[in-house]
């Protein structure tokens, strides 16, 4: 049950662990983009600029949203493409495997943060895999890699 005594874990779960979350999923589509020669522009939450470091800018509400707009792959097919829409799910995934194997060797204890950081990768990884349309017309990453299979390339593509 949840009580005031939680609300320190509330706070650390919504705004240290799932930006952690967000900034891992991010930086999936970072390295394929970089693999396949391509370059990227990430943003990090909503609302007004906190800062900006190369091309990862950090927005005030940094605990909500994030998105990525690529360019200019180099080695541009529906595999490359394919791995680059899929890499954040692919490093949510690696990051909770990573973590249970330091659990497994009792490198770290199981917590409730490692649970959330979990839970929270899982949300990512199922909540971007679905093929869907947002609302603003922009592609799922698991819409985008059906569309580029199916289509050569989502309606509204990140890529362009």
């Amino acid at each position: 049950m949840f009580d005031w005594g939680d609300i320190d874990k509330f706070f650390i779960s919504f705004f240290i662990i799932l930006p952690i979350v967000t900034l891992i999923h991010e930086f999936g589509h970072f390295f394929f983009a970089k693999l396949f020669g391509g370059s990227l522009d990430m943003q990090i939450g909503t609302g007004k600029k906190m800062f900006k470091v190369g091309r990862l800018q950090v927005n005030r509400v940094y605990f909500y949203d994030a998105w990525c707009q690529f360019t200019d792959l180099k080695w541009s097919n529906k595999l490359t493409r394919s791995l680059v829409y899929g890499g954040g799910a692919i490093f949510n995934l690696a990051s909770i495997l990573i973590v249970n194997a330091f659990i497994l060797r009792r490198d770290i204890e199981p917590t409730l943060y490692t649970y959330q950081f979990a839970y929270f990768s899982f949300y990512y990884i199922f909540f971007s895999l679905y093929p869907i349309y947002y609302s603003n017309g922009h592609p799922s990453d698991g819409r985008a890699i059906y569309d580029t299979w199916k289509k050569g390339s989502p309606d509204s593509d990140p890529l362009n």
